[in-house]
């Protein structure tokens, strides 16, 4: 899914400059993030893991039962991040069809991805 359509016209975000972190890795997490400008990336001991673009969202599973960041995460370039609370976040999955399948579909491709390349490392 697109999160960006759904927050295009957000007035409300942060901005992140090239190198500056996002979250850290262990941090507690109450947000998750769409990146309406720019790219985010996600490293995992000195490894970038994935490169969110635009439209993209990170952060997610601070929101769906793991409180603590799992990963850091690291604006490349300016960044727009509109930040998404739980109560929001709630908000959205009753009121945005596709909004919670969305989510579920980037979770299942990171899982996917990260499992793939474990599996082929070993």
């Amino acid at each position: 899914m697109e999160f960006f359509n759904l927050f295009k016209d957000e007035t409300k975000f942060e901005t992140y400059e090239d190198g500056e972190w996002v979250f850290v890795e262990g941090q507690p997490g109450d947000v998750m993030y769409v990146v309406k400008a720019g790219k985010v990336d996600i490293v995992f001991e000195d490894n970038v893991l994935e490169t969110i673009p635009t439209g993209g969202i990170l952060g997610e599973m601070a929101l769906v039962g793991y409180p603590m960041r799992s990963a850091n995460a690291v604006a490349r370039g300016h960044c727009e991040l509109v930040l998404i609370n739980e109560e929001r976040f709630h908000q959205l999955i009753q009121g945005t069809p596709g909004f919670a399948t969305g989510v579920m579909k980037v979770m299942a491709d990171r899982l996917r991805n990260r499992t793939f390349d474990v599996t082929w490392e070993n």
